[in-house]
């Protein structure tokens, strides 16, 4: 692989509809912080953690059978920047009420506690659904 030394870093991925994808995307999300010297940073947890919930909704909801979803992670100096772009139908949100222990429901809302911000944005066919994390 050929990384830039110029700002900003990407780094993207495009992974199966396969439980074991979800593990994958932290671990590139993980290598993508190490690689750019990002390790030690105290929101380096954060930015993985928000990576695993991000691909498990895109998983879950997101991607029909036959399809993948593409994890984006970037860093322009400043922000580290998640996106998890899948091709299905539905905008995100978090359920209003106490999450349901038995079915989820915790995930958006650990991205929007853990993330400075968080979005969905349009995509043909599809969403990108993403959270950034002020250096």
């Amino acid at each position: 692989m050929i990384q830039s030394t110029e700002l900003p870093y990407q780094r993207d991925q495009f992974y199966r509809r396969d439980r074991r994808s979800v593990p994958a995307a932290r671990r590139l999300a993980e290598w993508a912080l190490r690689f750019w010297g990002l390790a030690e940073w105290t929101r380096a947890e954060d930015v993985a953690l928000c990576t695993s919930e991000l691909a498990t909704n895109a998983l879950l909801h997101g991607v029909p059978p036959g399809r993948g979803f593409l994890l984006r992670v970037r860093y322009d100096g400043a922000v580290v920047r998640v996106e998890v772009h899948d091709s299905g139908d539905g905008v995100p949100r978090i359920p209003e009420g106490p999450p349901d222990a038995a079915e989820g429901g915790r995930g958006l809302l650990l991205v929007s506690a853990l993330s400075d911000k968080w979005g969905v944005g349009e995509r043909n066919p599809g969403k990108v659904v993403w959270a950034e994390f002020a250096r």
